[in-house]
């Protein structure tokens, strides 16, 4: 099935960039990022920026750009027949317009990648393809996703935090 990621969520003053590969199922049915109720991304991002869990899910960008945060995902679009990401067609990627999204949002200084698939993705199909700036910073984190059941979530979490040390550059 041809699936499409949805719009970045992101606002001017953004400094940082979370990426993920493309929306599971859950999501793209909710129309929200990271709606499936075991991925633990919103769970992090509450507890490292003190938002209430009870928060609805628009006041969550809203807080979330507020602390210099956007997000968005790597692909465009792709053919996929499941939520994970290893059953994305790689000749079907389409990658997002990454030098249109630098250019309107030059503040941006860390890349933060949701997982390794974004990681290669954004190497394999953005980096080597569109125009990028060079000043750019990348930290692979690991994924939230509820597949990635091999890292603890504590271990998961700790490693998400490092996100604050960056915001104030």
């Amino acid at each position: 099935m041809l699936v499409h990621s949805f719009p970045p969520a992101i606002t001017p003053g953004c400094r940082v960039l979370i990426l993920g590969s493309m929306p599971g199922k859950r999501s793209l049915e909710m129309q929200a990022y990271y709606a499936h109720p075991q991925n633990l991304f919103w769970p992090f991002i509450a507890h490292i920026f003190n938002i209430p869990p009870e928060t609805g899910y628009h006041e969550r960008l809203r807080l979330l750009n507020q602390q210099h945060i956007g997000i968005w995902d790597v692909l465009k679009e792709c053919i996929r027949i499941s939520s994970l990401d290893g059953d994305i067609e790689e000749a079907s990627i389409v990658a997002n317009d990454f030098s249109a999204l630098f250019a309107q949002f030059p503040h941006i200084r860390h890349i933060f990648f949701n997982g390794s698939k974004a990681e290669q993705a954004f190497r394999r199909h953005v980096l080597k393809r569109q125009i990028i700036p060079t000043h750019l910073h990348y930290h692979r984190l690991p994924s939230t996703s509820p597949a990635n059941a091999s890292i603890k979530k504590e271990h998961k979490l700790a490693q998400w935090q490092q996100i604050t040390s960056v915001i104030a550059d």
